[in-house]
Parts: C-alpha cells; structure tokens; sequence
C-alpha cells in the first residue's frame, strides 16, 4: 500500500523507482521539501497535489488564479498562513474551508482545529498547490501588508513629536501631506476599486478605526486601524477633497479625482460628525462602469421597448423612482447617452455630477451659494434645451418647474423618492403639483430595485420544490396574461443557486436591476382627472400588463440572473 508521494508517482507512472529513490535522497541531503525537488524535476503542482489526496484523503482544490478578498483573508492571519502553510478558502454551506500545502503537518493541523474553535464553525479542508498558496500570501499582501507597512512609517515619525506634543490645526496639513499615511490612503483606494466596491467608509468607533467596503450593495469591514490614526486619515481625505481641516462640527461635502491603475476616478466624499469622531464616506465614480446599455441594467422585453419608444418623443417627463443606491442615476444616464446625439442640444443639473459624458452640458448645484435644482431650472430655460435632466426633485418648486419645463415642449429627465411608479402620480399632486398637467406633461414612469446576480461560473443547480416552488408559482400567478402564460408552459423542474468559490468567495458578483414601467395612457389620463388613488392605478397598471418589480425579479430568477433569496431581499 502506498504511504509516500513518491509511491503514489510510482504506481500511477509518472515516475520509475530508480529516480523517486534519487529524489528522496536529493531532498534529505539539501534540506528541502519533497514537493520542492519533485518539482524541480519534472513533476507538475498538480500531480504532487493529486498525490497529497490521495494519501490523506482530503480533496483537491484548483483557484485557478482566482483572488479572495479581504473579508475571506481575515479568517487566518497572515503570519500564521506562512507558518502553517494553511490558507482561508472562504465560507460555504456552514463551513470555513481551508487550504493545505502540507497535510501531513500536525501542527499544522492543530492550527486549524484552534481556529474552528476559535470561529466556532466546522473547517474543511482542501489540499492546493504552491503556486495558489503564494497568489493567495499576495493577497495579504496587497491591502494588509501595505498598510501595516505604512502605518508602521507613520507611527516612527508620529512618535518623533513626543508624548505631550498636540498638532495644531494649521501643522495638521503638513505632516499629513508629508506622512506615509499618504500611502495609507493609496491603498485604500486602490483596493475598494479594484475590489469593485462602490462606497467606502471610514468610521471612528469606540477603540479603533473601522474600514469598510460596500461591494455589490453589501457592506462588509475590510480593514480595522488604530484609532490614533483617525485624526490623519480624515485630514488627508479633507486636503484631497479642498475641505475645511479645522472644521469638525459640521457635516462637509466635495470631490477628488484620482488616477488608479491607469484610469481617472472620480470620488465623492462626505464628512459627519459623530459621538467618537467624523465619519466619512467616499462615493467611488468609475467612469468605466457609469453608463451601460438598457440590456446590462436588466432592461428587456416590454420594459426596454417602452423607453425606446417614450424617448423618441418631441416632449414629456420621463421619471425613475426607488430608494437611495437602487441605481436610479445610471438609469438616467444610459437614457442620456441614447439621446446624446449633436442635434440635441442637453443639459443637466446634478447634485453632485456622477459621471462626465462627453456632448453633455453638466451642471454641479449648490445650495449653499443659493444655486439650487429650482434656480438651475429657471436658467436653463434659457439656453435654448430640447433635453433636461433634473437629478432630483426633491421639493414643490422643483417639482413644479420640472413639469412647466416639459409642457413647453422639452424632454424632461429626473428622479423621485417613491417605493413604486404607481406612487409617484399621487406624490407629483401631493407636492402641489396640479393633476389637470400631468396627463400632458407625464409620459413614462419607471421604478426600479438592484439585486445581486450570481456568478455564471459557480451557480449551482437546486430543485424547484416546496416554498420557493409556491412563492414563484404566486408570482407567475399574478404576471400579465401573455407573460403568464408563457412561463407557465416552461416552468423549469430546477433554478440556480449562488455557490461560493474562490472564484466568486460570496457567490455574487455584481447586480442587476428589476424594473416596473408605467405609461401614461387614456385610461390613466381619466383617472387622474377624476380622483387618483394607488388602487385605482394599480387597475390600470394591471390593464396595461404592467410587470412588476417583484415579477420581474422571479422572471430573472427563472433565467437564472439572480437566485430567489437574493430577489427577496430586496423585493
């Protein structure tokens, strides 16, 4: 029965006995690892691997060169990664799995079974080969190594002032500047965009200084800093930003733009005053994710026809509706960029400006020097438009001039905070404006949500049964007659689930939106005319097979796009 590596080669082939013989006595007399000789004489990473299983018994894992990010990373410190040689390979299905490069390490082994203590969840392992442990040992390095390194510099030269001595505001820009927390803040930024995170924040609690990322809508800590560096972090992000140093009371707001790996960023950046300290958040605006076609936001079928054919025409308000961070802007700009043409002369007013489009005439408000989505309307007038787009509006003045804007023959773009388009007509006349307008100015309403989609390399299949059977069985129930029937003859016996991997450590990548269109028709006209309420809209919703957000999000999950508890989450 086999008991070595070298046997296993042996028996499968891959080596003769004569040169496994040589091998062993190469790797006893220079003091190297088994796996170090073998390679350099031949055999590949993967049939040392394969051979490792074998023996122990424990199964094979290929990354593929697949990354994990920080959140999976902080299972196993890095210094005890290098010790153990055992690597964190993220969670699944109630299991941390681990990585070995070698099995038969009994130290190794109990490092392990502390840390399932420790985490109080059950560990798997898997055996990898070195090539994936040493991508993986980069990872730490990249965000963990950088910053320890340079909080490290920080602290020598932070220690150089002494004990007792204070930074007063007007030195506090100096050191900083000077400081490696310059580097700190490279770092940082770096990794939240190329972790594809959209928000950063930055947050003083009790006893330390809290990062965190928000990837895909999910906000999850990243990185976890002395509170004593608090004071230069903030500092550093406000002279980036041009923001006031010394002034800690208020809230503040701006702006910076970056060149990160080869690319210009745009960030923008929020300070709050807090019990422990200012918070900040950064908005990361990469130009190159910003504005995408009607397919890559979710936009299909009767959805997508609706809106090609309400912005072709002369005049009327079109409005996005849904809560905060459900991607109401990037609609708004991808129907920008469908009208950009040098025919149309458009204009935005923005708060703050997102994403730069080239042939676009982009307006920053602001309010603290009076110039707000109200007087920005007035002027805009003036400057000959056929498109505007209103990022907001948020008051009865805005909403009011918005509507006179599109009754004098222009295109009117913005948002509005509803949980759905049927609500949005009712909140227009709530906000004064007059109902007899709306039919004449209001031309299509679009409500929307963002959901997480599963990653097409590492879904699983799994039985649509039980509850998730009856849950999408209602929906369709309820669908439109012609979308109704359609997939009630190809209802498919399985769906698909999200599967963590290396590839994909949270089994989603990315999120895509579901949607709700509401047209104004002569049926909606007279109902608004007459008294409008959200049941009667819904009836005429109804007659115009409108889908719902809730439907259009099951629709996708029988495409397999998202899975159901991600749909259900948000919907």
């Amino acid at each position: 029965m086999a008991k070595t590596i070298t046997d296993i080669l042996v028996s499968k082939g891959i080596l003769d006995l004569t040169k496994a013989t040589q091998i062993r006595k190469e790797a006893k007399e220079r003091n190297l690892p088994l796996d170090e000789v073998l390679y350099q004489n031949g055999i590949t990473e993967n049939e040392i691997a394969e051979a490792k299983s074998e023996i122990s018994g424990y199964p094979v894992k290929y990354l593929q060169g697949g990354t994990l990010p920080f959140d999976v990373l902080r299972d196993i410190p890095e210094e005890s990664a290098r010790h153990y040689k055992v690597v964190p390979l993220g969670r699944s299905e109630g299991y941390v799995d681990v990585g070995m490069l070698y099995p038969e390490d009994t130290a190794a082994q109990e490092a392990i079974k502390f840390m399932a203590m420790r985490l109080n969840m059950p560990v798997r392992i898997f055996i990898i080969n070195n090539s994936d442990f040493q991508n993986i040992l980069k990872e730490y390095r990249n965000i963990s190594g950088e910053v320890t390194k340079a909080l490290g510099e920080f602290k020598k030269e932070y220690e150089t002032l002494g004990e007792d001595v204070k930074i007063r505001p007007q030195e506090q820009a100096k050191i900083v500047e000077e400081a490696p927390v310059t580097k700190v803040m490279a770092v940082i930024l770096r990794h939240a965009v190329d972790g594809r995170a959209s928000d950063i924040h930055v947050e003083p609690v009790r006893d330390k200084l809290r990062v965190r990322f928000r990837v895909d809508g999910v906000l999850s800590t990243s990185l976890t800093l002395p509170l004593d560096i608090h004071p230069a972090i903030v500092s550093r992000i406000k002279i980036m930003t041009n923001l006031k140093i010394d002034e800690t009371r208020i809230p503040q707001d701006g702006r910076f733009h970056a060149e990160i790996g080869g690319r210009g960023i745009d960030f923008r950046v929020s300070t709050f005053p807090t019990s422990f300290g200012e918070k900040v958040a950064i908005r990361i605006l990469d130009p190159e994710v910003g504005v995408k076609t009607l397919a890559d936001l979710g936009l299909e079928g009767r959805n997508a026809n609706l809106i090609e054919e309400n912005i072709k025409k002369p005049y009327g308000m079109i409005l996005v509706t849904g809560p905060t961070g459900s991607g109401k802007s990037t609609t708004l700009y991808t129907i920008l960029q469908m009208l950009n043409k040098d025919s149309s002369n458009i204009i935005s007013l923005e708060d703050p400006i997102e994403y730069y489009i080239e042939g676009i005439n982009q307006s920053q408000i602001r309010p603290e020097i009076g110039y707000d989505f109200a007087t920005g309307l007035r002027h805009i007038l003036r400057q000959d438009p056929d498109i505007i787009m209103v990022g907001e509006i948020r008051d009865k003045k805005t909403a009011k001039l918005a509507v006179h804007a599109a009754l004098t023959g222009h295109i009117v773009l913005s948002t509005l905070h509803t949980n759905n388009a049927i609500g949005v007509i009712p909140r227009l006349i709530d906000m004064g404006v007059d109902p007899f307008l709306l039919p004449s100015t209001l031309i299509l309403v679009i409500g929307q949500r963002l959901v997480r989609k599963l990653c097409a390399d590492s879904r699983k299949n799994i039985k649509l049964s039980g509850r998730m059977k009856e849950v999408i069985t209602k929906e369709i129930e309820l669908m439109p007659p012609s979308a109704r029937e359609i997939f009630k003859k190809e209802m498919p016996a399985e769906i698909y689930q999200g599967e963590v991997s290396p590839t994909c450590p949270k089994g989603t990548r990315g999120r895509i939106g579901i949607f709700e269109i509401l047209s104004m028709t002569p049926e909606l006209e007279k109902i608004i005319l007459s008294g409008p309420s959200e049941t009667r809209i819904q009836e005429e919703a109804n007659r115009q097979e409108m889908i719902t957000l809730r439907q259009d999000g099951i629709i996708k999950v029988l495409k397999g796009a998202v899975g159901i508890q991600e749909l259900l989450d948000v919907a």
